[in-house]
């Protein structure tokens, strides 16, 4: 029997747990009449799942034959390969000719006889957004990991355009909590401060349970502990599940593995990214008995004020979690064992 769990990044497991309401939230406003919105981004920690929760959005809509979904590279010129990626598409290429859209881009070329070709992409999706939209169609762009790089500004800064214009066309992006509140507080680009900010949650606990218990062949009570083990952290969930059946060992057998592939796929990244007094909170949550704030701040030494920004940048990241007012918890499992071993 070939194992359904991967640890494989932006690959949709077999055994995929989806994120319910999140999810629906997204494909029903963008399948709305009068949607609310028509840019949406999905951010949290490494590993939580945003490009697979993408994967699963863009597959549902596209299932539908009015929508059109088009995935490109945020380290490309967006404009142009937008243009390529929809004028290549088998059920819109006759629609673009009957149109005599012709094109003439530095990396891509449709010339239609008698037509003169465009020669800048902003004209050519504007054209091509335009059909679409009078055909009825709805195109979804979506675009991993972003960054406040050169090519996303220049093409957010267009898309806007676009939506002024009520075209039929959608965003979605998903990127790291710093990497998207940098690009919404760029000055140019404030109707992305407008858009929403879905911050995925953990995954069902009862869900990763059933999981384990029907794939794994374990007891329920087995199963809900090694459930309480990821803390719902979804890179966690397959890389338990992968080791206890690769080794067919209970799971207190396999922490020792489950410990180092967090560490070498995950958590030493994401420890490289923190400041120095963002590791200076989360060793004082570290050293704590209690986790509550006021004996956190006398540990790390730091006035209300600065422990403040740190305690709500550490809970935007998804590292901590505050599950009660005062107090303070790790929200990735086994991160403090990390963190003391560091």
């Amino acid at each position: 029997m070939e194992n359904s769990f991967t640890f494989t990044f932006g690959k949709e497991p077999t055994n995929y747990i989806g994120r319910g309401m999140q999810q629906l939230e997204i494909v029903e406003t963008f399948q709305s009449n009068n949607p609310e919105y028509q840019v949406c981004m999905i951010t949290g920690v490494r590993g939580c799942g945003k490009t697979v929760t993408m994967t699963s959005i863009c597959r549902e809509l596209a299932s539908s034959k009015d929508w059109i979904v088009a995935e490109i590279s945020p380290e490309k010129d967006l404009l142009e390969a937008l243009v390529a990626e929809l004028y290549v598409n088998k059920s819109l290429s006759k629609i673009f000719k009957e149109a005599k859209i012709s094109v003439s881009l530095p990396n891509f070329q449709i010339e239609i006889s008698g037509e003169t070709p465009i020669q800048t992409a902003e004209i050519a999706l504007d054209r091509q957004l335009k059909i679409l939209t009078q055909k009825g169609k709805k195109v979804l762009i979506a675009i991993d990991e972003v960054t406040n790089n050169k090519q996303i500004k220049e093409f957010a800064s267009q898309f806007q355009i676009y939506i002024r214009k009520n075209y039929n066309v959608f965003l979605l992006m998903t990127g790291l909590y710093e990497n998207i509140s940098n690009l919404q507080n760029e000055e140019t680009l404030t109707f992305l401060y407008r858009a929403p900010k879905v911050v995925l949650k953990p995954l069902s606990l009862a869900k990763i349970s059933d999981s384990y218990k029907n794939l794994l062949s374990v007891t329920p009570a087995i199963a809900d502990e090694m459930a309480l083990v990821t803390n719902g952290y979804a890179f966690a969930y397959q890389v338990l599940g992968y080791l206890c059946f690769k080794y067919k060992q209970p799971y207190t057998e396999v922490l020792a593995d489950f410990d180092e592939m967090l560490e070498e796929y995950v958590y030493d990244k994401i420890y490289s990214e923190l400041s120095e007094l963002d590791i200076k909170v989360l060793q004082a949550l570290c050293e704590s008995d209690s986790g509550k704030v006021d004996e956190l701040r006398h540990i790390a030494g730091m006035e209300s004020n600065k422990f403040t920004v740190y305690r709500k940048r550490l809970i935007k990241k998804g590292i901590i979690s505050n599950p009660h007012y005062g107090y303070l918890e790790f929200t990735l499992p086994r991160f403090k064992e990390f963190l003391l071993r560091q």
